[in-house]
């Protein structure tokens, strides 16, 4: 049987690295693999997933018109990287393909933005998913980072905002609860 797995955690704990390892995995079987990462993330080219190890692969994008019943063919795995952007509605397909049409799909993404609130589409893999896994990442003060938090050019804290705001190691640092909350 199928699955729809969730793999979250804060940011730069290899998500994007996972994924591309995945793919290969299942490539070296000579079987056939779907990528898609969001449209809106252009840190490194739009349509690319990019590992801050080095790794990147051009792969399809979705946004928020995809309907990935419709556009999803017969294959071995279905891998989407920046999953937090789904929609409730693209979660509930996702879902639908492992459990309908037996595709696997594997998601990559964070369960909460910079202010602690969850994304919509992490809120949906989080209540769907058949197999949920955390992938570890550490706080600059050792402990397990779950969180995100953002930051200005001049490394300032910024406390609100828009939820969505592309960025990287520039705009962003994973930190544990206590350090979210003491910052």
């Amino acid at each position: 049987m199928a699955k729809l797995y969730f793999r979250y955690s804060a940011m730069n704990a290899g998500k994007s690295t996972a994924m591309l390892q995945v793919a290969h995995n299942y490539e070296e079987q000579g079987q056939k693999v779907l990528l898609y990462t969001a449209s809106i993330d252009s840190r490194y080219g739009v349509g690319k997933v990019t590992s801050r190890l080095g790794p990147q692969r051009q792969v399809d994008t979705f946004d928020g018109d995809t309907d990935f019943l419709a556009s999803v063919p017969q294959v071995a795995c279905v891998l989407v990287d920046e999953a937090q952007f789904l929609s409730t509605v693209q979660a509930q397909q996702l879902h639908q393909l492992a459990q309908v049409r037996g595709v696997p799909v594997i998601c990559y993404g964070l369960r909460t933005d910079f202010m602690g609130e969850p994304f919509p589409g992490s809120a949906y893999l989080l209540a769907l998913a058949d197999d949920i896994e955390e992938l570890k990442n550490i706080c600059a003060c050792g402990k397990k980072a779950t969180m995100n938090i953002r930051v200005d050019a001049q490394r300032r804290r910024i406390r609100q905002g828009e939820q969505v705001s592309i960025g990287g190691n520039e705009r962003y640092f994973q930190a544990c609860g206590r350090c979210f909350y003491a910052g």
